[in-house]
């Protein structure tokens, strides 16, 4: 089962994606977490990543399709992948589609966890809040949340409707505490093959 999760920055993907891990033994591909090790790896194109995310903006296409590329071909994918963090744009959702029929493999679901604004205000204002001082992301910024959900209406918002035009969209409430949207994300996904 190879499934996309999408959501504003601060929606849940990465501990959902955590969790489907843990209990399908499925592959996460965070590019967020590939983009932030290339940052911590201190190499020169780490430093150009650092500088694009603080500003809250998106890495080129080009970069991440070669990640996520690179991934799927290693070990450890049989029972399937997670991409939290992609597709961000209609060009980068068609161009992974082409890379996966190449693989010959293919999506099965894009589960798009939804989640008001103010919600994710107050959710990365207390990440900040229990966070120890180094280990607070430069990223996690009222600041940089709204231009992150600014980048995010502009250009990740409108794959919405490629994804739902194709079939493979679930919306999924993601206001609760982790175990409730949890239980909603997996009644999707093993619902998969009755449609």
């Amino acid at each position: 089962m190879n499934i996309v999760l999408l959501g504003p920055p601060g929606a849940g993907k990465g501990t959902q994606a955590e969790r489907l891990v843990q209990e399908r033994d499925m592959v996460q591909f965070s590019t967020g977490d590939m983009l932030r090790q290339a940052v911590v790896s201190g190499s020169s194109l780490g430093q150009q990543v650092k500088d694009v995310m603080d500003r809250g903006d998106l890495v080129s296409d080009d970069l991440v399709i070669g990640i996520i590329s690179e991934r799927i071909d290693q070990d450890g994918c049989q029972a399937g992948f997670i991409l939290d963090g992609f597709p961000r744009t209609v060009a980068q959702a068609e161009a992974l589609d082409v890379m996966l029929a190449e693989k010959k493999l293919h999506l099965d679901k894009v589960v798009s966890i939804e989640v008001p604004e103010e919600v994710l205000f107050a959710r990365i204002e207390g990440r900040a809040v229990e966070a120890a001082e180094d280990t607070v992301r430069s990223d996690d910024t009222p600041e940089v949340l709204r231009r992150r959900l600014e980048v995010y209406h502009e250009q990740t918002a409108p794959i919405i409707p490629f994804y739902y035009q194709t079939k493979r969209l679930e919306y999924i409430d993601g206001v609760g505490d982790i175990d409730e949207i949890a239980a909603r994300i997996a009644a999707v996904l093993d619902g998969i093959g009755d449609d």
